[in-house]
């Protein structure tokens, strides 16, 4: 099945050879989101909460750029540095998903940057 790329114009260009989003058939897939700005620098170094607010409203822009919403999200691929920032992200998550809650998993691991501490990938089906 061919696939639609989404890449809001509105974003840096990305650090890697990928999209922000794909879109087949029903399903939009976010690419793993950091808190990253023009040249892949970092923000919010150091908060953990910001840089998953930052995290979600990227996804929340890529979806929307693919006629979807957070609403849609059935998954999401969560990816902490520390999992002393568990509380402080799922804080902000829950704001984000205040209704039904996707299926998700969080793990623990080294990211592409060692200033990012939250990374986040999505798969949302349109009805």
């Amino acid at each position: 099945m061919p696939f639609e790329p989404i890449n809001p114009p509105q974003f840096p260009t990305p650090i890697a050879p990928y999209s922000a989003g794909a879109k087949a058939g029903n399903t939009v897939y976010v690419s793993g989101v950091l808190a990253l700005g023009e040249g892949g620098a970092v923000l919010h170094i150091g908060d953990a909460a910001a840089q998953t607010r930052h995290v979600l409203e990227v996804i929340k822009t890529t979806l929307e750029a693919a006629g979807a919403t957070l609403a849609d999200v059935a998954m999401n691929h969560i990816f902490l540095k520390d999992l002393a920032d568990y509380a402080a992200f799922n804080q902000v998550y829950a704001e984000y998903f205040p209704g039904a809650k996707p299926a998700r998993y969080c793990i623990k691991c080294e990211l592409v940057k060692p200033d990012c501490l939250v990374e986040i990938a999505s798969v949302a089906h349109l009805a």
